[in-house]
């Protein structure tokens, strides 16, 4: 059993920071096994191995974490954001809804998306907030804004579901990718790029069920600003239960679009930790 958790250990880290997803059956393993869950992997194979070999070992361990540590922790310095749009993602563990998250929040947000909601809470969030604007579709992805919603679109197509709607003169793809491991990442993160007709003005959030080191971001690197990447503070991760383990729920953002500060809100509500962003608003702009 040493030997064994030995050698998937070894061929997780090169998977890790070789071929990373690029195949379906190395992305099986590169999902399983993010860094922090490989230092944990190592340190628990310190109370089996040689004491000549422990010192190899802790080495590897300091260098991982350090990795990590330097990939995945952000700060960004304090900004003025009451004038900003606040812009909120939470991935609501299909129990929760607009209720629970504006208190998980602390304020009632500019527009809000929330993943695999509560449809049967819905209702009595709308008849509680008469004179704000929702929209819920099939899939459990439920919207909200302070502002009228004009929803041109909600389809879902190769295990990705995705709302094209508008408000504050902003398009936004709320987006929800199946979690089945059986389905390769690859073409349902190609899926969502070639369904965005915007380029400017343009915000895609959601759970993308892909974490932000995986090769087929990409294209959306190129394209869009990571709302964490480039204003967050702390660790990227928003998955599982508070502990930073992978990144999958993301809010990319058209270039034109001025970020001003990512927070990510920790909640025992849902697995996932809620995302907020505050935008520069364009009446501030002009």
């Amino acid at each position: 059993m040493k030997k064994l958790l030995q050698l998937l250990l070894l061929i997780a880290i090169v998977i890790h920071f070789t071929l990373k997803d690029t195949f379906y059956i190395s992305s099986l393993l590169f999902y399983a096994t993010p860094l922090p869950l490989l230092v944990l992997g190592l340190l628990f194979m310190l109370l089996f191995i040689k004491a000549s070999a422990r010192k190899y070992y802790v080495i590897l361990i300091v260098v991982l974490s350090i990795i990590w540590v330097k990939n995945s922790y952000l700060y960004t310095s304090k900004v003025e954001t009451s004038n900003a749009l606040e812009i909120v993602l939470w991935n609501a563990y299909r129990i929760q809804n607009f209720e629970e998250a504006f208190q998980e929040n602390k304020t009632i947000p500019d527009v809000m998306v929330l993943i695999e909601s509560d449809i049967d809470k819905f209702e009595k969030a709308k008849k509680a907030f008469p004179n704000y604007h929702f929209y819920f579709n099939d899939h459990a992805i439920g919207i909200f804004s302070k502002t009228p919603l004009k929803i041109y679109s909600s389809a879902t197509k190769e295990h990705v579901t995705m709302v094209h709607f508008n408000t504050n003169e902003i398009d936004f793809y709320a987006v929800d990718v199946y979690a089945n491991v059986k389905f390769f990442r690859k073409p349902m993160l190609k899926n969502i790029l070639s369904r965005i007709k915007m380029d400017d003005k343009t915000i895609i959030l959601g759970d993308f069920n892909t974490p932000y080191e995986s090769l087929f971001f990409k294209n959306f690197k190129k394209k869009y600003k990571h709302a964490f990447t480039e204003k967050g503070n702390g660790f990227r991760e928003t998955w599982f239960w508070n502990i930073p383990l992978l990144s999958l729920d993301h809010i990319w953002v058209s270039p034109d679009l001025e970020i001003l500060k990512t927070e990510k809100i920790a909640t025992w509500k849902s697995d996932h930790s809620m995302l907020k962003m505050y935008l520069k608003n364009d009446v501030e702009k002009k």
